[in-house]
């Protein structure tokens, strides 16, 4: 059952990098056509930063996604650092679905709950195993009394 649910997560990471672009894309345009500023900045400046936006956070959704991808196709845990990567899409994933109740709707809560969910599945799914047996520096199980 790991790989299947790494495998989904994976795949719904990478649609929602590929949303997440689109939207930021289609706020640049709107922004940039009708000339909307924040505080009097310079329109062309909220044009660029909505687009620079979009393509971080789509890509640092698509390095979470090959995250699980490689989590999947080698059948093993992620390592310290992917696995610290993937506890933090999971949290932003939580606040950004606290925040989305009131300002889009129960619709987009229940995707970002779902996609929490399936992070949070693969972080279990692949829950590292006590120190391994042999390996240098791991103690012994105490004897049964």
């Amino acid at each position: 059952m790991r790989r299947p649910v790494a495998f989904t997560t994976a795949i719904v990471l990478f649609v929602e990098a590929v949303g997440i672009v689109v939207l930021n894309g289609v706020l640049a345009t709107v922004a940039g056509n009708q000339s909307m500023s924040l505080a009097g900045m310079d329109p062309d400046t909220m044009v660029t930063g909505t687009w620079v936006m979009g393509g971080v956070f789509g890509a640092l959704l698509l390095l979470c996604g090959l995250i699980p991808l490689l989590a999947g196709l080698r059948d093993r845990a992620p390592g310290r650092f992917a696995r610290i990567a993937l506890i933090a899409c999971a949290v932003v994933h939580g606040v950004l679905g606290a925040l989305a109740v009131g300002l889009v709707g129960w619709g987009a809560f229940a995707f970002l709950m779902a996609v929490l969910g399936l992070i949070v599945l693969t972080l279990v799914a692949f829950e590292r195993s006590g120190p391994e047996a042999g390996r240098a520096g791991a103690r012994e199980a105490p004897a049964a009394v």
